[in-house]
């Protein structure tokens, strides 16, 4: 997983926070659950503090406190209903007092009385060692004017089983639940940045041979749609500068054709003429060989903008490139032969493809013109064509000078030469491969170069066989 990707970090802020939220609000939920449980007992404790201190203790006297500990016990009944009760007179007498609750979850006997001059109006929680007891209190005047205080409770263990319970759900239920929105989160914001992932793809397949497709435009109405739409403005010109540049290219090329060949021919006949001096047939024969690697620049150009603005052959046929193979390759052997450069060809019969025959034989000779070029006297050129599965292989092997991995990615660029001064004393521009690139992707090829300084370079050649020859390859 990229934790650098835009969708990472934004399912990690919306999962921090959710947490953080549920988090909270798990705790507020439980402080107030716990609140509310305990206020609604001292509240019920409370009023039957004060029926007690209104029934019984009102109509007391001290003379008759004995009747009141019975009367407790029958109307009451506090150990059997699981209740603290405790009635104090103000000098600190103790007039009655509970016996220990049936189930024993607190001991009466340990609840501290009620500090003096406190507020009996109010309840209090008293933690004991069997448990909590929350106490009510209210104060009472008998009928002769004795003031007492009147102390019922209830034992907290049914609320803290009911916050336990509620704390276990939380325990477990938050983690769920922050799972589950962070599942929905990832799946929200899988969704929100497909639109993006659609318009990267898109934009991988744009070239400057299909300039004319646009990204997909998301109608959401917000910046999304507004990078769309400027994205598909600025494709719109570049579309219009590399049509300029294409076409100014071609009409360059084509205007040059002439008057170089014009040139051309008026330096061959005064480079003819028998009284010129030595020093001036010598400039004329340099000057020559300029206007000759001009014009084959001017060609280059003019086959590179023809390619470019799709030129499609009047008809593709089907043919054996193996035989092609062979038969270019007996063509460059004399050229070959002038630097004593061996160039073997091996192939397989019958490795059919579909195409423009005088194209793939233009890539053909540029490769072994290269080749030949750039390897030693004594060198060695294998020429190969072969089936791969549903693909015409060709490889053209040398053992030269290599090219440096550095550059390896530019070779087929326009104008690059690895070495400009050694290509120019060998009469290349750096369109060769250029050209090659551009009719293998015009015929659905790939080309590839492997090479290692000193050691020789392969340019291999991948082009789906013709329909029927891969249908028997498959």
């Amino acid at each position: 997983m990229n934790t650098r990707s835009l969708s990472f970090r934004l399912v990690a802020w919306y999962a921090g926070v959710l947490t953080i939220v549920f988090v909270l609000l798990g705790v507020l939920t439980f402080f107030f659950l716990r609140h509310y449980l305990e206020a609604n007992v001292l509240d019920i404790q409370a009023r039957r503090a004060l029926q007690i201190a209104d029934t019984l203790v009102a109509h007391t006297s001290r003379a008759g406190e004995g009747a009141v500990r019975t009367q407790m016990d029958d109307l009451y009944s506090p150990e059997a209903n699981d209740r603290f009760i405790r009635i104090t007179r103000a000098d600190g007498h103790l007039v009655y007092t509970s016996g220990a609750p049936k189930y024993a979850r607190f001991d009466p006997r340990q609840v501290p009385p009620l500090a003096a001059g406190g507020a009996v109006s109010l309840g209090r929680k008293v933690r004991l060692p069997g448990g909590s007891l929350l106490i009510a209190a209210r104060a009472a005047t008998g009928s002769d004017g004795t003031r007492y205080l009147v102390e019922v409770g209830a034992s907290g263990a049914p609320a803290e089983a009911t916050l336990a319970q509620v704390l276990i759900m939380l325990a477990v239920g938050l983690p769920i639940a922050v799972c589950v929105a962070v599942a929905g989160g990832f799946v929200l914001v899988r969704r929100a940045l497909e639109p993006v992932e659609r318009i990267a793809r898109k934009a991988e397949e744009i070239t400057q041979h299909n300039l004319s497709e646009r990204l997909p435009v998301v109608r959401s109405g917000d910046e999304l749609e507004r990078l769309s739409v400027s994205l598909n403005h600025m494709i719109s010109r570049l579309e219009e500068a590399i049509h300029g540049s294409k076409q100014f290219v071609a009409d360059a090329s084509h205007e040059l054709r002439t008057p170089l060949t014009v040139m051309r021919g008026e330096l061959e006949s005064l480079a003819q003429d028998g009284q010129l001096k030595r020093e001036t047939r010598e400039s004329l024969g340099s000057v020559l060989e300029e206007v000759e690697r001009l014009a084959d620049i001017v060609e280059g150009l003019f086959a590179l903008s023809r390619l470019d603005a799709g030129e499609a052959p009047a008809e593709w046929v089907r043919f054996d490139l193996a035989e092609l193979a062979a038969t270019t390759a007996d063509q460059m052997s004399l050229l070959a032969e002038d630097k004593h450069v061996t160039v073997a060809c091996e192939s397989s019969r019958d490795v059919t493809v579909e195409g423009d025959r005088a194209r793939l034989k233009q890539v053909v000779v540029n490769l072994l013109d290269n080749a030949i070029k750039y390897t030693p006297r004594g060198g060695r050129i294998a020429l190969s064509v072969r089936r791969e599965g549903a693909y015409a292989v060709l490889d053209v092997t040398d053992n030269g000078i290599g090219i440096p991995a550095e550059a390896l990615p530019h070779v087929f660029k326009r104008f690059f030469r690895v070495d400009g001064s050694r290509s120019r004393e060998q009469g290349g521009a750096g369109l060769g491969l250029s050209i090659v690139k551009s009719i293998c992707s015009a015929h659905g090829a790939v080309i590839e170069v492997m090479s290692a300084p000193g050691r020789g370079s392969t340019f291999r050649i991948k082009q789906p066989l013709a329909g029927e020859a891969a249908a028997r390859a498959s």
